[in-house]
């Protein structure tokens, strides 16, 4: 059997944490060759793939403003183009359309009526403009039915200001949201944030601190400003976290509803590499989804390298079976769209 290469196309930050020289290790000994790719250099010349897995993140949101990189995009969309034979982890639309909250939290929010059987559900929010005024802002989260507390996130879901979050008690905190962004119903949920992690058709669950409860309604405390790492990662210690009253521990989520997400999640977005963070509410124990995120740190999965390479060879046990591809490329190999004119509805959908 003939060696397959598989391409990995990932930020330095992302390869350490990843641990990419130990995942080639691993796949070494399974007759897998993992190949770093440069995007300084021209892709037909590190060629050729059977698979591509990549996190272009960064690229695709620098390229909203940046030549040198909108150059890196357009030459890695072309050799894919050119190569349908390569299969492409995952789909640059996809992957594009998780970077917006407004997108991502449109898919959240169309969650209950299909999970109606699990109650599951995602907070009410609201899609915060450059344009939005105080006032219009202010109608808009009572029409949409949002209560204080708010969290407060910015609309690109990538970076280091992607992790600056604040919460908002009252109708004084509004002045402190800097548009774009999303407001978000908080949920109280016992300081406990449960990571779903998936990777094809397996999945995940790592239990992290998270935000402590806060009484529901309106107060005129002051907005907190907080980085999502610091209360979220494994090792947090933050006064954030730590609940004001002890109480019994909520039940964990349900195997089975977790599962059933996993299921809608990946139809919704067709991708494969991805997480998303749930909540149990205190209140009605219901399973909340409150965000989506990309090719996640798979942090506490130590059945990661070995489900990652399973699903390659999954992938690729797929193609060979189904035949040669057509000259046309699939669309999920087609130029990705951009994130500066937002997402309709029907861009969301799949």
């Amino acid at each position: 059997m003939s060696v397959r290469r598989v391409g990995f196309c990932l930020s330095e930050k992302k390869r350490r944490r990843m641990n990419l020289d130990a995942f080639a290790a691993f796949c070494a000994g399974h007759g897998v060759e993992v190949v770093e790719i440069d995007l300084t250099r021209p892709l037909v010349h590190q060629g050729p793939f059977d698979i591509i897995v990549h996190k272009l993140s960064d690229v695709i949101v620098e390229a909203e403003r940046d030549s040198q990189s909108q150059r890196v995009l357009a030459d890695f969309q072309s050799y894919v183009s050119a190569h349908p034979a390569t299969v492409l982890l995952d789909p640059l639309p996809a992957m594009t359309r998780l970077l917006d909250r407004f997108a991502s939290y449109r898919i959240m929010s169309r969650l209950h009526d299909s999970l109606r059987d699990w109650c599951i559900c995602s907070p009410p929010y609201l899609e915060i403009h450059s344009d939005s005024d105080l006032p219009s802002i202010q109608q808009a989260l009572m029409t949409q039915g949002l209560s204080f507390p708010l969290i407060c996130k910015t609309r690109v879901a990538h970076g280091s200001l992607s992790h600056e979050m604040s919460l908002i008690f009252g109708a004084d905190g509004l002045a402190d949201v800097r548009p774009p962004c999303v407001l978000q119903s908080f949920v109280s949920h016992g300081a406990v944030l449960h990571k779903v992690f998936v990777v094809g058709d397996q999945h995940f669950c790592v239990k992290r601190p998270s935000l402590k409860n806060f009484p529901s309604g309106p107060c005129d405390r002051k907005t907190i400003f907080f980085n999502s790492h610091q209360v979220s990662k494994p090792e947090s210690n933050s006064h954030l976290t730590a609940l004001d009253e002890q109480k019994p521990g909520l039940p964990p989520p349900s195997s089975e509803a977790v599962a059933a997400l996993v299921r809608e999640l990946r139809a919704r977005l067709g991708m494969a590499l991805f997480g998303v963070d749930v909540i149990v509410d205190v209140h009605t124990h219901t399973l909340t989804a409150i965000d989506i995120n990309i090719f996640p740190g798979y942090e506490g999965v130590p059945q990661f390298f070995s489900s990652l390479l399973s699903h390659i060879q999954s992938v690729l046990d797929r193609q060979a079976s189904a035949g040669p591809r057509g000259a046309n490329p699939p669309e999920s190999m087609q130029a990705a769209g951009g994130l500066s004119g937002g997402l309709s509805p029907a861009e969301v959908d799949l």
